[in-house]
């Protein structure tokens, strides 16, 4: 029997905080208690925000907690041309489009939809379902966008995608088993962009079967996008790992730590004097 294979997949487009070191430092235990491995993958797609030096000041920060990992390191933006393969069989299924509203275009007409009594449909995390160009552009418009250098954004037709993948979807939650997927809840997902050849649900599917991922310890922020990773994985015929979704480190406000908040980051907590002993004791470890 294989070893069990964890990892820990930041994007560093920002410091880690303390809920980076929970997830990083629950991967490792996992990995030591059961004789299995520890792999480390930079989630550094977005190329502009995601710079050298944030890069190095991860991978100081996760040394500086003590932790080891296997090498070499998986950076996605050296993987591209994989993400484009993968991309590819999905076009030849038939499930991807190029989709040409812009954020503004959507944003105005999620708004008049809310005004209108009629809500408009949302995401688990709270982002409006796109609503496809028909709504919006006429034949005309949508023909001159094509034949132009307009930006675009290439979505997975989820109706599509679902009928081919069929009713049964499901995942393995640790503790929980047997999870019913809802993939349909997210919409037409953006596989790729004109700008960025993949986008985080695509690439961390192909990523996880590369490096033969048997076990995702995640956050729970991130569980009903199994949902997606599930149908991406059924396409591709790549393996479904296990699945275990952490709770999260919350502010005294109840909210999730995050890097776009500004909260305050190892790199802070370690020039205050504290040690790593005392982050993984504040931790629970």
């Amino acid at each position: 029997m294989n070893s069990p294979v964890y990892r820990f997949a930041p994007s560093p487009n920002g410091h880690l905080h303390l809920g980076h070191a929970y997830s990083a430092i629950l991967n490792d235990e996992a990995a030591k208690q059961t004789s299995g491995r520890f792999m480390l993958r930079i989630e550094d797609i977005d190329t502009i925000r995601c710079t050298p030096q944030l890069q190095e000041d991860m991978l100081e920060d996760l040394k500086w907690l003590g932790l080891h990992w296997e090498t070499p390191v998986r950076r996605q933006s050296e993987h591209f041309s994989e993400y484009g393969k993968a991309l590819g069989k999905l076009e030849a299924m038939g499930v991807v489009y190029k989709a040409l509203l812009t954020r503004a275009q959507i944003k105005r007409f999620v708004a008049q939809q809310d005004a209108s009594n009629a809500p408009w449909q949302r995401d688990p995390d709270g982002a409006p379902l796109y609503p496809g160009d028909n709504r919006i552009l006429s034949e005309q418009e949508q023909q001159a966008l094509q034949d132009s250098d307009a930006s675009y954004a290439l979505r997975l037709n989820m109706a599509k995608a679902t009928r081919l993948a069929g009713p049964a979807l499901s995942w393995n939650e640790a503790h929980h088993g047997k999870i019913q997927a809802d993939p349909a809840a997210w919409g037409d997902v953006v596989l790729a962009r004109k700008d960025t050849p993949t986008s985080y649900h695509l690439s961390v599917v192909v990523d996880d079967a590369l490096q033969g991922i048997t076990h995702v310890l995640r956050g729970k922020d991130l569980y009903h996008a199994t949902s997606v990773h599930r149908l991406l994985q059924t396409l591709l015929d790549l393996p479904e790992p296990h699945y275990e979704h952490h709770d999260l480190i919350l502010d005294k406000t109840g909210r999730k730590l995050a890097k776009s908040a500004k909260d305050t980051s190892l790199r802070e907590l370690r020039t205050n004097g504290v040690t790593p002993e005392q982050i993984r004791e504040k931790l629970a470890f």
